[in-house]
């Protein structure tokens, strides 16, 4: 018997593992961004060491502050372009390829039955395709980097199911943050928790990243959604490596198993200053919004863009909106579906393919007291900028909301 989790690491180690185990796992892929990279290649130099251990299985995009924001940045970017090319890491994306989150998936990497591990917090995005994927710390990464293997402890897991249908004008982003408010900020530490059910089985692969994107926000090591034909159209012609998926026994061992019903949830936001401090937005509407954010590795795919501008064609927005499209490949194909030309139109402002504000370093950061709508992942206090406050919502609130300048529910445009 055994859990999804169980199964990979236990692939990954050559041995039976179960949950509470301390495992050396060999890792299948692993990521740095340009924030992380260097801290982890500093810490590899530190190391003393000369090479990595496989440059195919190392991907380093440039996604968090790329356009470089000031000196600084520019010079350490200079400097982590140069070890890529030193070690001959071909899986290298520049600036305005895209967030991390959405290159990986684009490019193959996260794949069924493999253990990707990311220098990122919301590397748990790749569970989305049935991986076992999570986010370590740089000096980690600096290990993987050198011998790829990293310790794990074996994470109990949870099997969320949500049974029925999602009404209209609820999205992925609507469920995940129901979830969040159920489980608590803290409710998952350190465990992988297993999506079923209709309402998971019925999301398209873009519902089910923005899903595993946000385990962490419950405190989860991992989220994972078993693969299915979904899972392998996608991969279809763009698989970087053979993979096999991994699926839990009948009599595999949960520590919760609880059950919801898509039928009770509506349009969700979470209020600032925490994740899980989420309300239905009929609780928060007229709520005054000074910016409203599109964008990031949880809702910046294409069919995020496609939903914000189906509510916007036609019409303008009343407050200042930015739509930054998850990665080039999606913003070239809103630009050839009409979809950017109708949020031009809208009088949204675009940005270059990457994370943007989010994180709080530019392109839209907050002033003091300002508000913003943001369909990003976090909301804590200054995350956006010193002195901001931040609502979490769909693409679909988000652009209602653009329209009014008040958190506005969907079902109303």
């Amino acid at each position: 018997m055994g859990t999804i989790s169980e199964k990979i690491f236990s692939r990954a180690t050559g041995a039976e593992a179960k949950a509470n185990d301390f495992v050396l796992a060999d890792v299948d892929y692993a990521m740095a961004h340009d924030g992380t990279s260097v801290l982890a290649v500093n810490a590899f130099k530190e190391m003393e060491m000369k090479k990595v251990w496989d440059p195919s299985r190392i991907v380093i995009p440039f996604d968090h502050i790329a356009p470089a924001n000031n000196e600084t940045s520019a010079t350490l970017q200079k400097e982590i372009r140069e070890w890529v090319k030193e070690q001959g890491i071909p899986n290298f994306y520049e600036l305005g390829e895209g967030i991390c989150h959405q290159v990986l998936p684009e490019n193959g990497f996260a794949l069924p039955g493999k253990l990707v591990v990311g220098a990122d917090s919301h590397s748990c995005t790749y569970g989305a395709f049935g991986a076992f994927a999570t986010g370590v710390g740089a000096t980690d990464m600096a290990e993987i980097f050198a011998t790829g293997k990293l310790w794990f402890k074996v994470p109990e897991s949870f099997r969320f199911t949500v049974e029925g249908r999602l009404g209209k004008g609820v999205y992925a982003k609507d469920l995940t943050l129901y979830l969040i408010g159920k489980t608590g900020i803290d409710g998952a530490t350190y465990k992988a928790v297993e999506f079923y059910g209709q309402a998971i089985s019925e999301l398209s692969v873009s519902g089910r990243m923005t899903l595993c994107n946000m385990a962490i926000e419950m405190g989860a090591k991992t989220g994972i959604v078993p693969p299915d034909e979904k899972t392998f159209d996608f991969l279809k012609n763009r698989a970087a490596a053979p993979y096999e998926p991994v699926y839990a026994d009948q009599d595999a061992v949960y520590v919760k198993e609880p059950v919801y019903s898509a039928e009770d949830i509506e349009p969700q936001v979470a209020c600032p200053h925490q994740v899980d401090n989420v309300k239905p937005v009929e609780e928060v509407e007229g709520t005054h919004v000074d910016q409203v954010f599109i964008g990031t590795c949880t809702n910046g795919r294409l069919e995020d863009l496609e939903v914000a501008a189906a509510i916007l064609k036609g019409k303008k927005v009343a407050v200042r909106t930015i739509v930054i499209p998850a990665s080039r490949t999606t913003l070239l194909a809103a630009i050839e579906n009409g979809t950017m030309e109708t949020l031009l139109k809208a009088g949204i402002t675009l940005a270059t393919p990457g994370c943007g504000p989010c994180l709080g370093a530019h392109q839209g950061v907050l002033g003091e007291g300002e508000v913003c709508l943001s369909t990003a992942n976090r909301n804590f206090k200054g995350r956006m900028g010193k002195g901001g406050f931040i609502y979490l919502a769909s693409p679909a609130t988000a652009a209602a909301s653009a329209l009014a300048g008040e958190i506005t529910d969907p079902r109303t445009v």
